[in-house]
């Protein structure tokens, strides 16, 4: 059995929830549904791995071993030390690999990359406890975001990326009739792949923002070579180290992926991605160097930094909303992309089924939701997680200088797991719509602004022109007037941001499901991509047709 066949039941059901955009994963989020001793067996690697070299690696050609991440729970060095290889050997081995990858089958390549991701998911575990210690995500969204999100997101590429190389068949005979005979051709097409993808991946989300460009690559049969932050590098290492072990496995190069260890004083990124050989480049990480991406003359993927608004107009349960939004803004402390910065409410106050809440109240109460999540000793540090960079954490205590009303400054509370944690508890700033200097960017971290403004007009005029500037990658709205919701959705899509309407209890604004939601859109400052829409596949092939009489 081929490993196409052995997959063939998952590729169908993938290509059936792309389809009909429903709920579909074959990867289980609740730790609960793994071996019983895989957790334990994780901690001991942890343990291991820690202050040593990591040697899963393919190592040929490399000149020493580096590495410099830092755990936000412990606050020291996790002495992990990686192979280095220098750009000139990095692009050898990509380019002896491409050809050969190049000429491997949609079906094979297929068959390949979902193997290895059964492989990875034996990993899941491993894999959670390096995101936490680099990235200070708490243990919970460590697995589920690293591991079976993650893996959602890159099978979500694979099946993309074959329903487009199967959109068109390989020969076909042409004829047309020209009256008195027939013109005949045999035709042929082939995709094919424009080569070398780098793909660069950021400090806090070092899988999941960086697996759907790498599998998006590998299945258009381009190879890649994975720059990893150098301050999130183990949990990445982990998925390559897997890939490189089913091409192995299969006869293949184990270079068709390749990490690029560097550190923050020799850097290796523009090296890489200004080379002529490397075709096309993904970026997560700040708008400065995504824009520097974007001007390069390659195929590129961006995700940038957004601003991200709350419209708050009228809701049914007030108390529901505010704890929503609460968590929103304090789930690993604000620090995902998708997390809610702004939030706009008229000066009227907000309608509720209860009746009228005045505008101090409504900013009161988002404050004590989030006092109330974040003081609670069983939600607080599971929620927050901690600060992965010491720029994010001196910006959040810095916060109360930025302008506006302080209303609840950030706080340190303790995890009773890790003493010396680096948490910071988000900061609630009140302002009014003329202070834009003060708002009108993104001030990543756990902080929030309340923006007081004359009405859901004016909320929503003022998002649409932050959108237009900063960019955004959500949008969030309560609102009980179908008509307010049907100008903000046309407002706002327009802008080209989706919305996310009245969201309570399990629906977050921050989370979006692979094979249903795009993550991103492409079309405002935020980014030039949405993953996994089927330009995110078909940029990095060409289809090329043949024809013989």
């Amino acid at each position: 059995m081929t490993l196409f066949e052995k997959h063939q039941a998952t590729l169908e059901s993938a290509l059936q929830a792309l389809t009909v955009r429903t709920y579909y994963s074959p990867y289980p989020e609740n730790p609960k549904a793994y071996d019983s001793e895989a957790d334990g067996k994780a901690k001991n690697w942890i343990s291991a791995t820690m202050n040593s070299n990591y040697t899963g690696l393919d190592q040929t050609d490399a000149t020493g071993w580096i590495g410099e991440e830092v755990s936000p729970f412990l606050q020291v060095g996790i002495g992990v030390n990686y192979p280095e290889l220098n750009p000139e050997t990095l692009l050898k081995h990509a380019i002896s690999a491409q050809t050969i990858w190049a000429k491997t089958s949609v079906t094979e390549r297929t068959g390949i990359l979902i193997e290895a991701l059964d492989r990875i998911k034996e990993r899941f575990f491993d894999i959670a406890y390096a995101t936490m210690h680099t990235t200070g995500q708490a243990y919970m969204m460590s697995f589920q975001a690293s591991g079976p999100h993650a893996n959602d997101r890159a099978l979500e590429a694979v099946v993309m990326g074959y329903k487009e190389l199967t959109s068109v068949p390989e020969k076909a005979e042409w004829v047309k009739n020209l009256g008195k005979f027939d013109l005949k051709m045999n035709k042929t097409w082939t995709p094919i792949p424009k080569g070398i993808s780098l793909v660069i991946g950021c400090s806090t989300f070092p899988v999941w923002n960086t697996v759907p460009g790498l599998f998006a690559a590998l299945i258009t049969g381009n190879v890649s070579i994975v720059k990893p932050h150098p301050k999130a590098i183990l949990a990445i290492a982990i998925v390559v180290e897997e890939l490189q072990k089913v091409f192995a496995e299969n006869g293949l190069p184990k270079q068709i992926v390749q990490l690029g260890v560097d550190t923050l004083n020799n850097p290796i990124t523009k090296l890489l991605a200004e080379h002529p050989a490397v075709k096309m480049v993904d970026f997560t990480g700040g708008s400065e160097f995504g824009s520097y991406i974007e001007s390069l003359p390659k195929t590129t993927f961006t995700e940038k930094a957004g601003v991200n608004s709350i419209i708050l107009d009228s809701v049914k349960d007030l108390k529901s909303v505010l704890g929503n939004i609460a968590f929103s803004a304090s789930l690993y402390s604000g620090q995902m992309c998708t997390a809610p910065q702004n939030i706009f409410v008229s000066k009227h106050g907000v309608q509720t089924d209860e009746g009228l809440v005045s505008y101090q109240d409504v900013v009161n109460g988002i404050a004590a939701a989030v006092t109330g999540l974040v003081d609670n000793p069983k939600a607080g540090p599971g929620t927050l997680g901690a600060i992965q960079a010491e720029a994010t954490y001196k910006r959040v205590l810095d916060a109360k200088n930025l302008g506006g009303n302080l209303v609840l400054d950030t706080k340190s509370i303790v995890n009773e797991e890790f003493k010396d944690a680096r948490i910071a508890t988000p900061v609630v700033i009140e302002v009014d719509k003329t202070q834009g200097g003060v708002y009108n960017r993104e001030c990543f971290g756990p902080i929030l602004f309340v923006i007081k403004t004359d009405g859901v007009e004016d909320s929503l005029a003022l998002t649409e022109a932050l959108v237009k500037e900063k960019g955004a990658l959500t949008c969030g709205a309560y609102t009980t007037n179908e008509l307010t919701q049907s100008l903000i959705a046309h407002t706002m899509n327009n802008a080209f941001v989706p919305v996310s309407f009245n969201f309570t209890g399990a629906g977050f604004i921050n989370s979006h499901a692979a094979f249903s939601d795009f993550h991103l859109t492409g079309g405002n400052p935020a980014g030039n991509a949405s993953f996994a829409n089927s330009e995110f596949v078909s940029k990095r092939f060409v289809w090329v047709g043949n024809r013989m009489m």
